[in-house]
């Protein structure tokens, strides 16, 4: 019980600190809706990044990932690791869009490029999503990891099933504060603080397993697992995997990038923007966070798998055992505070983006065009406390889900990523689409989704085998085609053009090619090291063929690196030439005026 009191106390002492911080940088900021919902348009890339890390990982990949990892091996890391590649597309291509629109949520840009009616089925879209998976996730698994560390049953003296309700009820009135008090920047400004807890948190746990499992040598640890059960270091998934190695480039890639590029409660960060420069540094930043992801949020589950054999029922319960056994007392507070503001961070960005959708897509745009920005942000904050109740009662929910909750939320996120980035990214390339099409689009997908992963089993008795995630690359093709030709037969009578109003600095960051290829190059070399002919070579430590395959991309990434500098450079230097250029005459017209 002394142990206890200790834990909470810290805990809580780390929670205020980071709270009054949070108050500091962030008071007198949210007076308008560009303050409440966008951080006053005035994040760098330092904050971007840290609210995009501890946005993405979450209680969720600790408690979910390290469980995939026990129970299989590290094929799920494709999930993390992956999202380098939608993290450059971003960077490249969909930010400056963005930005150079000023819109405030991807719906609007959806409005713009097609029509309202597009925007409210992405808004319905969303709001199912988040109401029924994502936030009942976060809370979910970030109690489940409470539960493992306090024994609140044993404490309370109530069931485990009460136990989750009250601890999700707790956490969720604490993490909504947040959201629908603080606005955009105090989420960011807080997930920052957060992240750099779950980094060294993240890093430590990993070294006491090792040092654990080695009898006090570390090294010893990680010999360990490279030779008693190398498949579990494989992420090479096969067909029976979760995650089938060739999913990376089927479906994989689009609902990566969908996450990165287009789901709102991830890119209102780089919509809040300071510059086009601040937000490049801040995504691409992020990316080198994900390839961190299976060291820190998976090799923990493989370790238990070592430790504790076979034992661990449920699998999500992997992480939170290897903490409770090997995290020293004094760091419990701070582990519980790293935990609690993962947890937060999720929840507060997704009640905060949920808020935004409704007061700018839907109360401003169909009930109240002419909307003060004080009824905006009183009409987001009802809104953000009615989707949080409604949150509470969903999460528990999840303790039935048989095979880990890591699965399940991906299989059901399926209904809603797909669509949106196709509709996205063909709106951007086309120019004659009509709205139509992509109306046709969601609604053929939602059908055919749940028909493919589960309606023909249960209505029909017929089982698909084919993995979900190839099932969303197919649909993916299939709805990119229905567009065009709807596109071929009721094309726009005029084309659309995107027209740029920006309210920030659009200057591109000097290195942002440059730093994608080697984000890239990276991503490419964790796969050499966890696959067969790395460390999870049967027969040793690494095979014959890791040395050359890990030098050949260091070759080849240099080699790109100083092609794409080369054109990347001339294409800046044009860009700032005619900035400058503009600049001048702007001044000129100015003298000239006065």
């Amino acid at each position: 019980m002394s142990s206890i009191t200790f834990t909470l106390v810290s805990c809580a002492f780390f929670m205020a600190l980071v709270a009054y911080i949070s108050y500091l940088k962030t008071r007198n900021s949210i007076d308008d809706s560009d303050g409440y919902f966008l951080a006053g348009r005035g994040l760098t890339g330092g904050f971007i990044a840290g609210s995009l890390l501890l946005t993405n990982l979450s209680a969720e990949q600790l408690i979910g990932l390290n469980g995939q990892a026990y129970r299989s091996n590290l094929s799920n890391m494709s999930w993390e690791v992956t999202a380098a590649f939608a993290v450059v597309i971003m960077a490249l291509m969909l930010l400056p869009r963005y930005l150079g629109g000023a819109f405030s949520t991807l719906p609007e840009f959806l409005s713009t490029r097609y029509d309202e009616g597009v925007r409210r089925y992405v808004v319905i879209l969303f709001m199912l999503g988040y109401v029924l998976v994502t936030i009942p996730s976060v809370l979910y698994s970030g109690a489940l990891a409470i539960l493992r560390l306090f024994d609140v049953p044993g404490l309370l003296g109530i069931s485990f099933e009460s136990s989750v309700w009250l601890v999700i009820w707790v956490v969720g009135i604490i993490g909504a504060i947040y959201a629908i008090f603080g606005g955009l920047k105090a989420v960011a400004v807080s997930d920052t603080l957060n992240g750099i807890g779950l980094l060294f948190i993240g890093l430590l746990v990993p070294i006491l397993g090792f040092i654990a499992l080695g009898d006090g040598n570390i090294l010893q640890g990680m010999k360990t697992i490279t030779i008693e059960n190398p498949e579990k270091l494989n992420s090479i998934g096969s067909k029976t995997d979760s995650v089938p190695f060739s999913a990376i480039f089927t479906g994989m890639i689009f609902m990566n990038l969908f996450y990165w590029g287009t789901n709102q409660y991830v890119i209102q960060r780089t919509l809040g923007a300071k510059n086009l420069a601040e937000g490049q540094k801040g995504v691409l930043l992020s990316g080198f966070y994900k390839l961190s992801v299976p060291f820190m949020m998976m090799i923990p589950g493989i370790i238990a798998f070592h430790l504790y054999g076979s034992s661990v029922d449920p699998v999500d319960l992997a992480y939170p055992t290897i903490v409770a056994n090997l995290l020293p007392t004094f760091m419990s507070g701070l582990f519980l505070a790293v935990l609690l503001g993962a947890v937060f961070s999720s929840f507060n960005s997704l009640l905060n983006s949920a808020a935004t959708m409704f007061a700018l897509d839907v109360y401003k745009a169909a009930i109240k065009k002419d909307a003060t920005d004080r009824q905006l942000i009183t009409v987001s904050k009802y809104f953000g406390s009615i989707l949080a109740l409604v949150s509470f009662f969903i999460a528990p929910m999840l303790m039935n889900a048989p095979d880990g909750i890591w699965d399940l939320i991906r299989q059901f996120t399926g209904f809603f990523n797909v669509p949106i980035i196709a509709i996205v990214l063909v709106g951007i390339i086309s120019k004659r689409i009509p709205a139509i099409g992509a109306k046709i689009v969601i609604i053929f997908h939602v059908i055919t989704y749940y028909m493919l992963v589960w309606g023909l089993n249960q209505l029909f008795g017929i089982e698909i085998t084919m993995n979900f995630i190839h099932i969303s690359g197919i649909l993916f093709v299939i709805e990119v085609l229905m567009m065009i030709v709807v596109g071929r037969i009721r094309p726009l009578e005029v084309p659309h053009e995107f027209r740029a109003h920006p309210k920030v600095d659009m200057v591109p960051w000097k290195y942002t090619v440059p730093v994608s290829v080697v984000l890239i190059s990276l991503v490419v070399m964790v796969y050499v090291l966890f696959s067969p002919i790395g460390v999870a070579y049967e027969d040793g430590i690494v095979s014959g063929w890791f040395w050359p395959a890990m030098i050949g991309t260091v070759i080849l990434g240099f080699m790109s690196y100083l092609f794409v500098l080369k054109s990347w450079n001339k294409k800046y230097a044009s860009y700032i030439t005619h900035k400058y250029k503009e600049v001048v005459e702007t001044e000129k017209t100015k003298l000239r005026n006065n």
